[in-house]
């Protein structure tokens, strides 16, 4: 059996874009394999916030003591990790926002990158924990074309993906719907179809 978590961000909601196409990838995977499961994280809920200094000291103060303040600080990040090492197929729905991420996705970021925890530091650099899980990037634009200079979105979740230990990554370009939405759409779910599944569909 599959555990797919699907990680959504933009603001728009049903509407969105990244979301549909996300959505149809997802449709497509547990199409091949009816047993898998999807968990959704929308990142715009509202637990998500911004890293603070309170929650950085928690995540750097040894579990065993942690004060009860510290273990209640650190809980959405703890659910949010848990979510990510369940699930060994991540699909993002990331619309590009000024050339980069949603904040609301930095901040589920900054939520699961954890040391000691999803990665860790070695002599020969960090080394990620999350090893073994595929993910699918979703990478929708207004205009600015995927992988172009201008994008700083998609190399950012990949650099942050590999960090963790997911080296497996596909990107799904869905760009130009301020351009021609009805072209970019259909772009975007041939690009779906032409994506290879997971190796456990």
């Amino acid at each position: 059996m599959t555990n797919i978590l699907h990680v959504s961000a933009s603001v728009n909601g049903a509407n969105s874009n990244s979301r549909q196409i996300a959505t149809k990838l997802i449709d497509r995977i547990t199409a091949a394999d009816p047993s898998a499961k999807v968990a959704e994280r929308d990142t715009n809920d509202t637990l998500i916030t911004a890293l603070t200094g309170e929650t950085v000291g928690a995540y750097y103060t040894p579990e065993a003591d942690r004060t009860d303040a510290q273990k209640e600080i650190i809980s959405v990040s703890d659910k949010m990790v848990a979510e990510l090492q369940d699930a060994d197929v991540i699909v993002i729905g990331a619309p590009m926002y000024n050339f980069s991420i949603p904040s609301t996705l930095k901040a589920w970021v900054d939520l699961i990158a954890r040391v000691g925890v999803t990665f860790q530091y070695t002599e020969n650099g960090p080394v990620g924990l999350l090893t073994g899980k595929k993910a699918y990037i979703v990478a929708a634009t207004g205009g600015v074309p995927v992988n172009s200079p201008a994008d700083f979105a998609t190399p950012y979740l990949k650099q942050v993906l590999g960090f963790i230990g997911i080296s497996d990554v596909e990107v799904v370009e869905a760009s130009g719907f301020a351009v021609n939405a009805e072209e970019a759409m259909a772009r975007a779910l041939a690009n779906v179809e032409a994506a290879p599944l997971p190796v456990a569909a």
